[in-house]
């Protein structure tokens, strides 16, 4: 029996399955993961936007833990310029949608980390350590102002590869 892919899907799987969930929020456009670096954040029809990133990877006898970073953002616009404005006013800012983007990429991260810990995802794929994960507001300057949450948790996913065959 050939070994050799064995054990290497759940790097594939974690990635997909997060990725299908965010995808089908209607507060998603675009998901990506890999280098955050690596996206043309000027393309704006990408946004709002979710990045995964796989921090690390710990074996263990019959599980992998993964820790991983998913970042839901948006482009922070301003009000005399925005294609999306509402009437909420940031007076804080004077940048209209700061606010809103801060609540609703919340709100995309809360509704996977219920996926995680209680529903779908939890039951397809792998189960998170813990009670769920941790957020971290940011608010990153580069060609284009994003902002928005960044949501770390561990969880752990079934080893398949077969030690009675090494």
């Amino acid at each position: 029996m050939n070994v050799s892919n064995q054990g290497s899907t759940a790097y594939f799987r974690i990635i997909e399955k997060l990725r299908d969930f965010l995808l089908a929020s209607p507060d998603v456009n675009t998901v990506t993961q890999g280098d955050i670096t690596q996206i043309d954040i000027n393309k704006q029809e990408l946004f709002p936007l979710c990045h995964i990133q796989i921090n690390n990877a710990q074996l263990r006898k019959s599980v992998i833990q993964f820790n991983v970073t998913v970042f839901a953002m948006d482009i922070l616009w301003q009000k005399k310029t925005n294609p999306r404005a509402t009437n909420f006013d940031n007076t804080i800012n004077n940048i209209d949608n700061e606010l809103d983007i801060f609540n609703t990429q919340l709100k995309v991260v809360n509704l996977l980390n219920s996926s995680l810990t209680r529903y779908t995802l939890r039951t397809e794929l792998f189960e998170i350590v813990g009670e769920g994960g941790q957020c971290e507001p940011f608010y990153e300057r580069f060609e284009n102002d994003l902002c928005g949450w960044a949501y770390t948790f561990d969880c752990f996913v079934k080893n398949n590869i077969d030690v009675c065959q090494n």
